[in-house]
């Protein structure tokens, strides 16, 4: 089991960056691959990206490819979502989460949900 919690979430202008964390501060978080996830009014959760265990391994919605950033320090317990050149389509609110069962880009292998972050980009 691991405790996720995200921050770094706020409003920004589109071409503007924004860097999010998700912070645990359970030992077992070094076991999980860990993916972010977002939620727009209205519509579904979607993927976003995804990080290996080892932080070897990384996977992007094709959405986001080339825009966004994802890493992760074991030693800090952190994953982090370094978005640029934002649009006003990525206003979303971002969660983390554990990649469980090792799926990827499916949302029902996750589980330990952060409780999200918001993220607003204005035209």
């Amino acid at each position: 089991q691991v405790n996720l919690v995200e921050s770094g979430g706020g409003l920004v202008q589109a071409g503007d960056s924004l860097t999010l964390s998700c912070a645990a501060s359970e030992s077992t978080f070094k076991t999980y691959g860990i993916g972010w996830f977002r939620q727009a009014p209205r519509k579904e959760r979607e993927f976003v990206a995804h990080i290996g265990d080892s932080g070897r391994n990384t996977y992007y919605a094709d959405s986001v490819k080339g825009r966004f950033t994802i890493s992760r320090d074991n030693a800090r317990k952190t994953v982090w979502l370094q978005m640029s050149n934002l649009e006003p389509e990525d206003t979303a609110v971002y969660h983390c989460a554990a990649d469980v069962w090792g799926t990827v880009d499916r949302i029902d292998g996750y589980d330990y949900w952060g409780q999200g972050t918001q993220v607003t980009v204005s035209s």
